[in-house]
């Protein structure tokens, strides 16, 4: 009983504007590559969980989509998986990095100010600072660095604020030894073997939504959707038929390419990719079809799984 009562538990969850490393910090925490992680921005779309498992703790971390104005429905539903994620939280993380305008969603940093658990501000993206060699400089990247934090101090004066840089690893064993020490004594909520939350269909998706993120231009991928119709695992293979949904012609069109041959480059990259995931052969059929406006479409929002409680 006593050694069951010392053991630590809760939900860390992760929030902040598009961009700003969310996803790969939440990859280095949890040593899985759980979230998609690219240069553009609103990569995460859903709320995605990681759990790290030690004899002595557990910790629930979930990441969250970009915060940002929603101008359609699926925004309206990404806004709502980062609200939700201020309240139930053990312990918050707000990702900033160098560049950002600390004063930029005024709107959701007056909530985390509030905010009554411990928060950790994380200025991500350190290993960018440079001196500015200039005569009108401001000087080394350490005073940079510190112009940057008393700012943020101004800003949520309650915060404990760690430079990082996530895509280094900078800081983030310091930042899980700060979070166990922040955790409350509890029991696991989850299985000691469980790496997620989500089932294996949602990483098939998010695998080759993230490679369409990379490469198609423009609009493209903020417009697509992927829904896996069958996935039947073995003991030595995986099949899997996924459908690739654009909201025009034109769009599919794109998807597809000439004789095919930009859907076969997605399809290729995906189940290497999804290969190293399940440890498993892949067989991977991609189909293409138009839904149009699902973005706007509550019902379709609903289908796709965008349902924040």
């Amino acid at each position: 009983m006593d050694k069951e009562q010392k053991h630590k538990a809760g939900f860390v969850n992760i929030v902040g504007n598009p961009n700003v490393g969310k996803s790969t910090l939440m990859n280095q925490l949890v040593g899985e590559r759980i979230s998609i992680a690219t240069f553009k921005a609103q990569t995460t779309r859903h709320r995605i969980m990681g759990i790290v498992n030690t004899p002595e703790m557990q910790i629930v971390f979930s990441d969250t989509p970009g915060v940002l104005k929603p101008n359609y429905k699926l925004q309206e539903s990404m806004l709502a998986f980062s609200e939700s994620a201020l309240a139930d939280a053990d312990v918050l993380l707000y990702v900033t990095d160098v560049v950002e305008n600390p004063e930029k969603n005024m709107d959701f940093l007056a909530k985390v100010q509030k905010m009554q658990i411990p928060v950790l501000l994380l200025i991500n993206k350190i290993d960018n600072l440079a001196p500015d060699p200039s005569p009108k400089g401001e000087g080394s990247s350490q005073q940079k660095l510190a112009q940057i934090v008393e700012k943020w101090h101004e800003l949520l004066p309650n915060a404990e604020i760690l430079p990082i840089s996530a895509k280094n690893k900078f800081g983030v064993d310091m930042l899980l030894r700060r979070i166990q020490e922040l955790l409350p004594e509890s029991p696991a909520y989850f299985d000691k073997d469980q790496l997620t939350d989500k089932p294996a269909r949602f990483f098939v998706s998010e695998i080759i939504r993230e490679k369409i993120l990379l490469y198609y231009d423009k609009e493209i991928p903020y417009s697509v959707e992927v829904s896996v119709e069958s996935f039947k695992e073995t003991d030595r293979n995986i099949h899997i038929r996924a459908i690739i949904y654009v909201e025009r012609d034109s769009q599919k069109g794109i998807i597809i390419g000439h004789q095919g041959v930009a859907l076969k480059k997605v399809g290729a990259e995906a189940r290497k990719s999804l290969e190293r995931f399940f440890g498993k052969s892949i067989y991977l059929e991609t189909y293409v079809k138009v839904d149009k406006d699902w973005r706007s479409s509550q019902r379709e929002l609903s289908a796709f799984g965008y349902n924040p409680e």
